[in-house]
Formats: C-alpha cells, structure tokens, sequence
C-alpha cells in the first residue's frame, strides 16, 4: 500500500508541475494511469500530493540549502517531487524515529524511480536531516519570511498586508493550512428537512445547523466520504460551501420568476435556485463547456430540479437570449485566492497579472449580465476571490457605467463589510468565518 501510495503522489505531483494541473485533476488522471485501486493508498496519496504542494516553497527553500549552488530546478520532475515528499514525511509530519523512517523512504524512493535516478541525491537525503531550518529565513526581509512561514508567494503577501492590514493579513495567510469545514445543503425537494437529518445520523454523518441560513449545515463528523453515502446518491444533499449557500439565498426571495444563472456549471448552485424557487419558474443555466453542462444535467436531474434549461454559451459574449431576466447570477472563474486552503497548487500558478487578466475576462461577463437584468430586476455577482480587482473595483466600474444599477443590502449579513466604501458587499473569509474566501454583490436595476 504504500508504495503504490507513494507511486501515485510522485506521478500526480509531476504532472501539477508539467501541466499546470490542479491536485484533483492530477490524482484522477494518475490513478487511471497507473490503474491503483487500493482506496487507503488512494487516501495516502491525497494527503501526500496536498500536503505537499501546500508547502512547496518552503520545502523548496529547505532543499535549495542543502543542494546549493545547484537547486531542485536541476533535476528532472520524478526527483523533484521525491524530495518535496521526502522534506514533508520527514522534517514536517515526522513521528517517533526520523532516521529509520527516512531510509525507509530512500529505498521506497529507489524501487520507484531506480537508484540510478536517486543516486546524484543520495548525500543530499542525510544532509536534509540535520539541517537547521532557521537558517532559511536568515537572509530574507519581513514579506519573504512571512511567505515563507505561512507558504504563499512573496508577492502574495505584500499584496494581503495592503489589503488588510499586517495583523489580519497573517490570521488570513495562517488559515490557508487549515481545511475549512465541509457545509452541505439539504435537497427539501426529496424529503422534509428533519427526515434528512435522521437518515444522515443513521449513516453516522454528525452534522451542526448554520443559524443564518436556511437548509445550511456544517458537518461534524463523518466515518467515510459524504459522496459515498446512499443519502447523497439519493440528492438528499448536496455539498455546498456556507459562501455559496448565502450568495443563493440572499439572491431569491420568491418563486415564479425568470432566472439566469451564469458561468452555472457543475450545478450546485442552479440546483440551490431550483429549490428555493419551488419549481417554478425558468432558469437558464449557461456555461462555455459541453462536458461541465454534462455534469449540470446530472447535477439538478439527481437534486429534482425541473425549471432548469441549460443552454452552452461563453459568458464573454452577449448570451444568445432577446429575454431579460428577474435575476441574473454571475459566479465568474476567478483566481480562487479564498480556496488556497482547498486547492494550494493554485497559489503557485497565480501571478499579480493573473489577477488583472481574470478581471478583464470577469469585466466582460459582468457587463453581458447587466444588459439581461429586467428593470426592477437583481443581478447577483460572487467570486471566490479576495482580491480588489476581481470584486469591488469591478463593481465601482459598473454603477459608473450603468447608473440604473444601484447597490443593495444582502441579508443575511454573515460576512465582513465590502472594501473601499462598498459596505452592502459582503466578503467572507476562512480564518473568520469558517468557509471559502468570498465576495458577493447584489445589484437592482431601477424601474
């Protein structure tokens, strides 16, 4: 077992650094690859890949101490993921006895990649023991060792000291080593939401009501995966981050009326909307991608949605619609800087001109979305994001542009207050509010 464990994270690592992929994505295609079946390997391999990559710059920085004037950049990918994995078993996780566990490791190392690949590093494996770690932080200014201990990219960290102020800003990077909490939300449209409850407790599925919001539940504990449960193969739930939850209720607030749910795949929200609306009315759902819309369908038929039209359109243009809309909802791509605690090889990807290349991309759905807003009709907009660019310097551009737009109070408030005097915003944060990193925007179009 662990050596096919080890075998997968290896692989899955090497392709995150070849294709730029996420973990998710690179554990489904290595698993395929290497044909490993063995759910606790599986299970290792995650931990491993997400642990690892949550920490790449200071395992890097570890590493290039020991191998300097060369660095890990020198050496082919297999052997850079080895020693990332390597640093993380043994100077970060480490129980009991770190030498044997480390020879160990080497020779698992060799039966993978062969002594030959291992061989230029072998020296560099013992070195790695014994080397003091505050000798990393000995040359950097402040910005740097802040990146350094709470693993982001320096740029990152200047960028959140002047978003939010030096000591926030550390509760914030801090938090991105710790998962949120899982939030689920009860599909009422296949049982009564107490009938839900009792049949999660009859699957040992511990969960905690979110007093703000309607159907919204943290779980407490579970024995296995939620999506293994017969009570998600039923749509009794579906799991659904507590920012999304709020950013579909603040947005309906009754039935029988038309929606468009924009950039809507994999469904979680279209299915939240179907609900809260009761079947009644429209909804269409666009998306750019024929294989996500695959999934949308699948998604709201399993949840017992039956107003929802998907329909494939790219955002970016004008939507293939004359029809104005009561409620239009815009969930952009973004750069996802408030999930680094769920997807951490996104922060590597990520540079300052990511931000200003999504917000431009974000730009042109936004303004697509206002021309569909009836008038007296809402338009909700939600990133994942905390950045200026992608949330309220978006928004400031729109009331400019669009006067008959005004800004409105979205209840129920759980979030901080909106940034640069945009204070009917709400942003959400992990280290405060216990979910994805978030930003939402609710607009009405004047009469």
């Amino acid at each position: 077992m662990l050596k096919d464990a080890w075998t997968l994270a290896i692989e899955a690592l090497s392709w995150i650094e070849l294709k730029n992929l996420n973990e998710r994505l690179a554990l489904n295609k290595t698993v395929k690859q290497l044909n490993i079946t063995d759910p606790n390997a599986k299970g290792l391999a995650h931990r491993l890949v997400y642990e690892t990559m949550r920490r790449k710059n200071y395992l890097d920085s570890l590493i290039n101490q020991v191998l300097k004037p060369r660095s890990i950049n020198n050496y082919e990918l297999g052997v850079r993921a080895f020693l990332r994995l390597y640093v993380y078993e043994t100077r970060i996780k480490h129980s009991g006895d770190v030498h044997g566990e480390a020879v160990e490791i080497a020779h698992m190392g060799r039966s993978i990649l062969g002594w030959q690949t291992l061989q230029p590093i072998e020296k560099t494996l013992g070195a790695l023991l014994s080397l003091k770690t505050e000798k990393v932080f000995e040359k950097w200014d402040d910005e740097e060792k802040v990146a350094l201990q709470t693993c982001h990219p320096a740029w990152f960290v200047k960028y959140c000291f002047k978003l939010l102020g030096r000591d926030e800003a550390l509760k914030f990077l801090r938090s991105s080593q710790i998962i949120p909490p899982t939030y689920i939300r009860l599909n009422t449209f296949r049982a009564s939401e107490e009938k839900i409850i009792e049949t999660l407790q009859k699957e040992d599925v511990s969960v905690e009501k979110v007093p703000e919001l309607n159907h919204t539940y943290k779980i407490i504990k579970t024995k296995k995966p939620l999506t293994t449960t017969p009570s998600f193969k039923e749509g009794l739930f579906l799991v659904q981050d507590k920012a999304s939850c709020l950013a579909v209720e603040t947005a309906v607030s009754k039935p029988n009326i038309a929606v468009f749910d924009v950039c809507a795949a994999p469904g979680t929200k279209t299915a939240h909307l179907a609900m809260l609306m009761q079947n009644v009315g429209t909804i269409h759902s666009f998306d750019y991608s024929r294989l996500r819309t695959r999934f949308l369908k699948w998604n709201v038929n399993r949840m017992g949605a039956q107003n929802v039209l998907p329909i494939i359109a790219d955002a970016r243009k004008p939507l293939p619609f004359n029809e104005r809309a009561d409620l239009v909802i815009l969930d952009p791509p973004c750069t996802g800087t408030g999930v680094f605690a769920r997807m951490p090889s996104a922060k590597w990807r990520l540079t300052p001109q990511s931000i200003l290349k999504m917000a431009r991309i974000q730009w042109q759905m936004l303004r697509n979305c206002a021309e569909k807003v009836k008038e007296s009709g809402w338009l909700v907009y939600s990133t994942y994001s905390i950045t200026l660019e992608e949330n309220e310097i978006l928004i400031e551009r729109l009331l400019r542009l669009y006067p008959e737009f005004r800004l409105a109070e979205i209840k129920p408030k759980i979030g901080s207050l909106g940034l640069r005097g945009l204070t009917k915003g709400q942003r959400l944060y992990p280290h405060t509010h216990e979910c994805n990193g978030c930003f939402i925007a609710k607009l009405q179009r004047e009469a």
